[in-house]
């Protein structure tokens, strides 16, 4: 969607609906607030009508012939005013501030909470690093206009609707010259907000491509470092920061242009009513007080409208930003959990997939026709090649995609009639690709289940073969592991991560290369977790490691996305095609002829 529509502020009226009290109540307080602002150049004018025409005065005019008593009046009106004007002030000033934090606030928690219902194919189309900037760059930019900007604009209108008012009352034949300049101004602002728009959505873009950039780097600091490229990122860097600057300069030397060119319109106006109402006054047409309250008001007028360009500076980072993050909570995910629930208690479910074929971008099959039973309280392995459709199967049955065709069933059921939140409650899940919180050791075991006590804790760590590492650790089960577990090794990390799906107790279990970068003691170690866990469970296993499935009650062997081999380990073997030619590979028995010599 283009920034410059009008729609974007439309679409933040219609967000915000429950708000919408709060912003008559600011906007109101705004309007107040100038209102008794442009006061003061009136109670000049009306004192110097006292000084000049005492008992003829218009505070004569009013019951109080005394010129002294006309003082008094005036005086106590200039204090009520201005105690009105500060009392609206700090109003406003409170509820915009407030309404433009907690706008924020529900922003950045929606859109936060509308990611993490979109399917993970949205996820990884995306940088990790432009989601952010959206969640918190683009919020705070709205956050900002709201914060200072609605307030400029309500004010700038109240301005010419109060000073437009009070002129052609004053003096009419004067009124018309202070506002030759509106118009001007007006359409000025216009033609500055079509050139600024398309900028500032650059900005915007730029900005997000840079954080995508630093957001990637921090996460392969190490690997930089590894391969000794730190001068190559930071000119990467470099370049990212450089094209971001450009694009601001370029709406910064737009927006630059703005006040200068609209102070030379102001300053037509205030010459014309400064001389031809000095005219009429000399004349006699017009009185002096009169005549100072529109030089006066000349000024309150036309000033204000120079501050018109940085608020539609802010007004078009803000229209910008809030595309981008209204087009997020705008984005229906493609996944839907259906409406029937699953009970499980007490039972050992059965999983199948039929005539399942997928593709993560079209013409490239990653599963083709795809029918295997995952039976129930049994342990099923999943071998084969890199690429032969393993880990797509196990996101299949997470539902983080849903097949092209066919389908996967859980006791019959087709998973896309199944609530989401039933799902995957029924599923404990152990990546070869551990994540762990930045928080302690007991806050990342207890993730599935907050509630859990320590005593549980403590079991399920255990179970794990856990328990005797997470008490050498300085602080025990309350250690700080660090962000993504960075303080401990791979081994100790799929350890409790094991122990994380022990304590969430899912009658279904899956393993995706749940040894792949251990040694083998520590092999040995998770294999007896998983031995003592799998029992009374769903197992489904996946491995490149044949040694750690040896003992699955069934092994699917994929090709290319097909079903090409099934049986127990000896089976298999005995049909010497695909498993047999990997075991004898993992096992030493086909060894790389040397080259030859001569």
């Amino acid at each position: 969607m283009n920034e410059s529509s009008p729609s974007a502020l439309i679409r933040l009226w219609r967000y915000a609906v429950q708000y919408r009290g709060r912003m008559r109540l600011a906007a109101l307080c705004s309007v107040l607030n100038k209102a008794v602002d442009l006061a003061p150049p009136v109670l000049i004018g009306a004192a110097v009508d006292i000084v000049v025409r005492q008992e003829g005065s218009l505070l004569g005019s009013w019951g109080f012939p005394e010129p002294r008593q006309q003082l008094v009046v005036l005086a106590v009106l200039t204090f009520v005013i201005w105690s009105l004007e500060s009392a609206f002030e700090y109003a406003y000033g409170v509820l915009w501030r407030n309404l433009a934090q907690s706008i924020q606030h529900d922003l950045r928690v929606e859109a936060y909470a509308r990611l993490q219902s979109l399917e993970l194919a949205y996820l990884e189309d995306r940088s990790t690093g432009g989601l952010m900037a959206i969640l918190n760059d683009d919020v705070n930019q709205l956050e900002r206009f709201l914060d200072v900007g609605a307030n400029e604009v309500l004010q700038v209108l109240t301005t010419v609707l109060l000073v437009g008012a009070t002129f052609f009352y004053l003096a009419p034949s004067v009124a018309w010259m202070s506002f030759v300049p509106v118009p001007i101004i007006l359409w000025g602002s216009f033609r500055f907000q079509r050139h600024i728009q398309p900028r500032y959505a650059e900005v915007r873009e730029r900005v997000a491509s840079l954080s995508a950039q630093l957001a990637n780097n921090l996460g392969g600091i190490a690997t930089i470092q590894s391969f000794v490229a730190e001068e190559r990122e930071v000119l990467r860097i470099s370049a990212e920061s450089d094209a971001y600057r450009q694009a601001n300069q370029q709406a910064i030397r737009l927006s630059s242009a703005f006040s200068p060119l609209i102070r030379i319109a102001i300053l037509i106006g205030f010459t014309a009513t400064l001389l031809y109402g000095g005219f009429l006054a000399l004349e006699g047409r017009l009185e002096v007080g009169a005549y100072s309250v529109l030089v006066f008001l000349t000024q309150r007028l036309l000033w204000p409208l120079t501050r018109l360009g940085q608020t539609f500076d802010l007004y078009q980072r803000a229209m910008a930003s809030t595309v981008r993050i209204l087009d997020l909570l705008d984005t229906e995910p493609r996944i839907v959990g259906g409406h029937e629930t699953l009970d499980l208690a007490g039972c050992q479910p059965s999983l199948t997939l039929d005539q399942v074929s997928f593709s993560y971008q079209e013409g490239y099959p990653a599963l083709r026709d795809l029918s295997l039973a995952i039976e129930a309280g049994r342990t099923t392995a999943l071998v084969g090649a890199t690429g032969s459709g393993k880990t797509t199967v196990l996101k299949l049955l997470m539902r983080f995609y849903d097949p092209d065709s066919g389908a996967l069933r859980l006791q019959g059921q087709d998973l896309r009639t199944l609530r989401l939140e039933d799902l995957r409650t029924a599923i404990a899940f152990v990546s070869q690709d551990v994540f762990l919180f930045h928080g302690t050791v007991r806050d990342n075991l207890a993730y599935g289940r907050p509630e859990a006590e320590p005593a549980a804790i403590e079991a399920a760590a255990r179970v794990a073969e856990a328990h005797e590492f997470i008490e050498a650790l300085p602080q025990g089960y309350d250690t700080v592991v660090g962000e993504r577990g960075q303080k401990l090794s791979g081994g100790q990390r799929q350890r409790l991560s094991i122990a994380r799906a022990v304590l969430k107790n899912a009658p279904i279990l899956i393993l995706d290369e749940a040894t792949s970068a251990v040694d083998n003691e520590t092999e040995a170690a998770i294999q007896r977790s998983i031995a003592r866990i799998a029992r009374d469970r769903t197992t489904l296993v996946i491995a490149h490691r044949l040694s750690t499935i040896r003992a699955a009650d069934r092994i699917h062997v994929l090709e290319h996305g097909r079903l090409a081999e099934e049986g127990t380990h000896e089976e298999l073997l005995e049909q010497n095609g695909i498993y047999a030619t990997l075991w004898n590979v993992q096992t030493g028995r086909i060894l790389q002829e040397p080259a030859a010599t001569g």
